[in-house]
């Protein structure tokens, strides 16, 4: 079964193309305009082993904001289209990560219920033109339309490009656990209820 999908989402502020194959070997082609958000996606895809394709234009001489957010919106919609109804799959999955003096945690379940709690306290509002506060942003929209509880806990860090790294490596990783096929749950969808 190919876990395989493509997406285009074009608005007023933003016309994004994205192709996502969640059975990948982490390799990332990533053309948003925002160098470090590009940095940050491909964290995502290597450390998910994700093959992620991305091509965004945005209104970014107004600021980055609409690009990372539609971003987020394509990106779960384009895992909630790949995995399908979810059978055999692990579910749950979570992740530490440190780098340097910082260290996060992830921990997600592909439930059907949007579901985000983020803390996390950037010493800096700025990476270099990338404002600190748009990590939340993203992973709002990443749960909002992928319908997925995530729980990101910075644990530590004082650099807050360590901080934003280790928080997407972390989930890149959890999100890998959780895809993974449950082999004592072959075409079971893994909810008492039935459905995901």
């Amino acid at each position: 079964m190919s876990r395989t999908s493509n997406i285009e989402r074009n608005t007023n502020e933003t016309q994004i193309s994205l192709r996502i194959d969640l059975d990948g070997k982490g390799e990332a082609n990533l053309q948003t305009g925002v160098a470090f958000f590009d940095h940050m996606l491909d964290q995502i895809a290597r450390h998910g082993l994700i093959d992620i394709n991305l091509n965004a234009q945005g209104d970014l001489e107004i600021d980055d904001h609409h690009t990372v957010e539609d971003i987020g919106i394509v990106f779960g919609q384009a895992l909630t289209q790949a995995v399908g109804d979810k059978k055999g799959i692990k579910r749950y999955g979570h992740a530490y990560v440190p780098l340097d003096e910082s260290l996060s945690r992830v921990v997600i379940d592909l439930s059907g219920r949007p579901h985000l709690s983020f803390d996390a306290t950037f010493t800096r509002a700025m990476i270099g033109t990338f404002e600190t506060e748009l990590v939340r942003e993203f992973f709002q929209a990443v749960v909002n339309h992928a319908a997925i509880t995530l729980h990101i806990d910075n644990i530590r860090g004082i650099n807050s490009h360590h901080i934003a790294e280790t928080i997407f490596k972390a989930f890149g990783r959890a999100l890998r656990m959780a895809l993974e096929a449950d082999e004592k749950m072959q075409d079971v969808i893994p909810s008492t209820k039935g459905s995901l």
